[in-house]
This record gives structure tokens, C-alpha cells and sequence, in this order.
């Protein structure tokens, strides 16, 4: 899973899109693509963005929810957070630095 997400997170494009999706959750195909157009000058296919959110989604970053006809793109934090717990170390025991021959004074 975490392979997925390092592979998804590597390409500029794909963290383009999910900037998009911070700023404003919800969009079609359509909005993201005028998104990358307008504030990143990226001219992407619909179909090169369409294959973007495939590895977003595949990686959990992304789910797509159909409305009608049209396909909305949500942002999921969740692999992210699982990437960034990994590495953090437990919370120190408070008073750490106290010399153990106080406690017994107390």
C-alpha cells in the first residue's frame, strides 16, 4: 500500500491534482482539468488527467462517487496518515530529565 502511494505521490502532476482537491473537494474531470490549465498551465488530455486519478485512486489518495452522469473526485488523507504515523516515534515519557533520586525526596 505504501508503494502505491510513494509511486502516486512521485509524479508532479498527480500532487498538482491533489492540491486541487485540497482547495476544493468534489470536482469532475472537467474542473480539474481547467484547474491544472488555469493555475498550473498544465494542457493535459482529459485523458492523461483520467489516468492520473486512476493511480490517485488505486492508491487510496482519491475515491470517485457518481452522481447522474457525472463522476466526482474526494480527496482521502487516510494513506497519507498511515505513511506519516509510521515513522514517528512515541511520545517520551514526561520528565525524562529528572534525576530518579528527586522522586524519592517527594
Amino acid at each position: 500500500m505504501a508503494e502505491d502511494v510513494f509511486k502516486a505521490l512521485v509524479d508532479p502532476t498527480r500532487r498538482h491534482i491533489l492540491d486541487e482537491l485540497v482547495e476544493r473537494d468534489g470536482q469532475t474531470l472537467f474542473e480539474i482539468c481547467a484547474r491544472l490549465t488555469n493555475k498550473h498551465g498544465l494542457g493535459l488530455s482529459r485523458q492523461a488527467i483520467s489516468q492520473h486519478l486512476a493511480v490517485l485512486e488505486s492508491a487510496g489518495l482519491v475515491h470517485s462517487r457518481r452522481h447522474g452522469r457525472y463522476k466526482f473526485h474526494d480527496l482521502n488523507t487516510e494513506p497519507l496518515e498511515v505513511i506519516v504515523t509510521r515513522w514517528l516515534k512515541p511520545d517520551a515519557p514526561e520528565n525524562t530529565h529528572e534525576d530518579p533520586s528527586d522522586q524519592r525526596l517527594r
